[in-house]
């Protein structure tokens, strides 16, 4: 299978090969073109409609050895499927997981003719000389889930209308899984709506009429035989939602995206949800994408998301028949080429080299010694000059410790003069402002103490007072005077029926 790694590309043009539409992008502007050229640092991709593949799913058992897969695949496809043995057709596949079967590996398989892929591509290739990608259009929703614009999990179903085909896909749980091809191309279904309305009617006037007219408003004869063609194309879908629900053992449908490569004014999802009973959505995503304002098919916007993902998260499935020829490097006559240049380089070059690297080495020697003899003496004067440093700095150190010594002692002494003189008196002067207190609400201190604990002082006061009201309102006032300088504790106050007086212990903390 042709890797070819776009991220080494500047710019992606997808290719629409049915309408001929290319679409141009870079970095994330999307431009339409008319003349697309070759670009060597161009990625290019393109997509095969349902109508233009097989596709089936085969068993293939775990006994198999890697290398002999594709092998095993292509001989059960032809037996399976009956196909012409004379034909040598394109067989790609992607494997699927079922954990219900221990024995078997479960792939869903690809299946091309050659000469349609040649008849589809006939013109592109005449003006872009070659083809990257070439994938069915239904693996390219892939890119919707790892790309996170459609998060949810479960069964999803995605119906898109165009000019040559129109396909119905199915996705469960972020991967794969059914994709078959609905008989209501433009094409088509502009001919069944002819034989609904009787008469002929011009393509392009039936396309005029599903893009600018919205069924709910218009007024137009063809209304009736529209929404009868409709209803014909939703029962269809309805039989498909129906077979694969029932096939691969799905509960329910959890959504269904609908859409078309034409613009149309009538809302078909809300006329899916309405006729299927399953959650509708336009089939219409925010891929990030800037472009000129003109609608962009789908199709090509997904193209250019799929371009984006990461090798890891793509499928591996590519049809192309026009893949880039090999780097120089890599061709056998490039090979050859290479060798023959390099052994005459390498004739040429050994005199050469080895006088070149005589004289490098000589010269190297004597700019080696020239620098080692000025770094000799260089370091002989710096040795000196440390030597004499070090004895100065010992000398600093020793005179530095003995200040610091006497320095400390004077700090020790000041600080204890500092303090008899300065927190002595302070104790004495809160003890008298407290007992200005005590005095006003006739409470008197029995017995009192000074503590001082882990840079915490404290007084512990024994209060003595005829009332328990006077002792309470003495704290209350206490609080929140000095809610800042001192915090109160009194744990209980207890009455002493000899003397008749109330006892209490108060503890203060001077913050």
């Amino acid at each position: 299978m042709n890797k070819t790694n776009q991220h080494s590309f500047s710019s992606v043009i997808s290719i629409n090969p049915y309408a001929k539409t290319y679409f141009s992008g870079i970095s994330s502007f999307l431009t339409e073109t008319t003349s697309p050229q070759y670009a060597k640092n161009q990625f290019v991709i393109s997509y095969l409609n349902t109508n233009g593949f097989i596709t089936s799913r085969i068993e293939i058992t775990k006994n198999i050895p890697e290398e002999d897969l594709y092998d095993a695949i292509n001989s059960k496809v032809y037996d399976e499927l009956g196909l012409d043995q004379a034909i040598t057709y394109q067989v790609q596949f992607i494997e699927t997981f079922n954990s219900l079967d221990a024995e078997n590996r479960h792939f869903q398989v690809f299946i091309v003719d050659p000469i349609n892929i040649a008849e589809i591509f006939e013109e592109t290739v005449q003006k872009i000389k070659y083809i990257d990608l070439i994938i069915p259009v239904p693996l390219l929703l892939k890119s919707l889930y790892v790309k996170e614009i459609i998060q949810n999990s479960g069964a999803h179903c995605f119906v898109y209308f165009q000019q040559n085909d129109a396909f119905i896909t199915f996705y469960y749980d972020k991967e794969f899984v059914y994709t078959k091809s609905l008989k209501y191309s433009f094409i088509q279904m502009h001919e069944r709506f002819c034989e609904l309305y009787g008469e002929r009617v011009e393509y392009e006037e039936f396309i005029d009429f599903l893009a600018n007219h919205n069924l709910r408003e218009t007024t137009s004869d063809f209304k009736e035989h529209l929404i009868k063609l409709y209803k014909e194309i939703f029962a269809n879908i309805n039989d498909i939602v129906t077979f694969v629900k029932r096939a691969f053992e799905i509960d329910k449908t959890e959504h269904l995206y609908i859409g078309s490569q034409i613009y149309t004014l009538s809302k078909l999802d809300e006329m899916a949800e309405a006729e299927l009973g399953i959650k509708s959505s336009n089939f219409e995503f925010d891929y990030g994408f800037e472009s000129e304002g003109t609608y962009i098919d789908q199709i090509h916007a997904l193209m250019h998301t799929y371009t984006a993902l990461p090798e890891e998260e793509k499928y591996e499935c590519n049809f192309t028949s026009y893949p880039r020829p090999p780097k120089f490097q890599q061709r056998v006559s490039g090979k050859i080429i290479m060798v023959v240049a390099a052994s005459l380089l390498l004739a040429f070059m050994y005199p050469v080299t080895y006088w070149v690297l005589t004289y490098a080495q000589t010269l190297q020697h004597d700019l080696l010694d020239k620098e080692y003899r000025e770094l000799h003496l260089i370091k002989t004067t710096r040795e000196a000059t440390i030597n004499n440093r070090e004895a100065d700095k010992a000398k600093a150190v020793a005179l530095l410790t003995k200040e610091e010594k006497e320095y400390n002692e004077k700090k020790a002494t000041l600080i204890k003069i500092h303090d008899v003189k300065v927190n002595y008196p302070m104790k004495s002067k809160l003890l008298a402002q407290l007992t200005k207190d005590l005095n006003y609400y006739d409470v008197k201190v029995e017995t009192w103490s000074y503590s001082e604990a882990n840079e915490t002082k404290n007084f512990t006061l024994d209060l003595v007072s005829s009332s328990d009201k006077q002792i309470t309102q003495l704290i209350e006032y206490l609080t929140k005077v000095y809610e800042n300088k001192f915090n109160f504790f009194l744990e209980d106050i207890s009455y002493n029926k000899e003397n008749k007086k109330y006892f209490s212990e108060l503890k203060v903390k001077i913050l």
